[in-house]
């Protein structure tokens, strides 16, 4: 009679031998916790993006939420709403900007080394 077949025996493994694709399966957890606690991270962090030299900013978390808006009363002209709106725009605009190098400052090292070169990961 045959042994059974051991797939662990594919990588090293079977017989007491040490098996690679545990280590492997310890990395990726390992990379995942990192990942979590860097998603963790940026959710907690504030950021602030401003217009017009500051006479406008907005505030918002890591993940997109916005939290405080503030503006200047010298940009305040009823006859010149449209100004306003511009610099509005812009401070979300620069928030937006602010929250993605956060995002890839925090979450880059990381996705870099997922993939090894697979297209979306690193």
């Amino acid at each position: 009679m045959t042994q059974p077949f051991d797939p662990s025996s594919l990588f090293g493994g079977g017989d007491g031998g040490e098996n690679p694709m545990a280590g492997l399966l310890a990395q990726a957890q390992q990379m995942q916790e990192k990942l979590l606690a860097a998603q963790e991270e940026i959710a907690a962090t504030e950021v602030t993006g401003s217009a017009g030299n500051g006479l406008v900013t907005v505030t918002g978390t890591g993940t997109g939420e916005v939290t405080a808006v503030t503006i200047d009363p010298k940009v305040v002209d009823a006859d010149d709403v449209e100004t306003l709106q511009d610099l509005v725009l812009g401070a979300l605009s620069d928030l937006a900007s602010k929250r993605d190098e956060l995002t890839s400052a925090k979450m880059g090292p990381l996705a870099g080394g997922l993939g090894g070169g697979l297209p979306g990961l690193g």
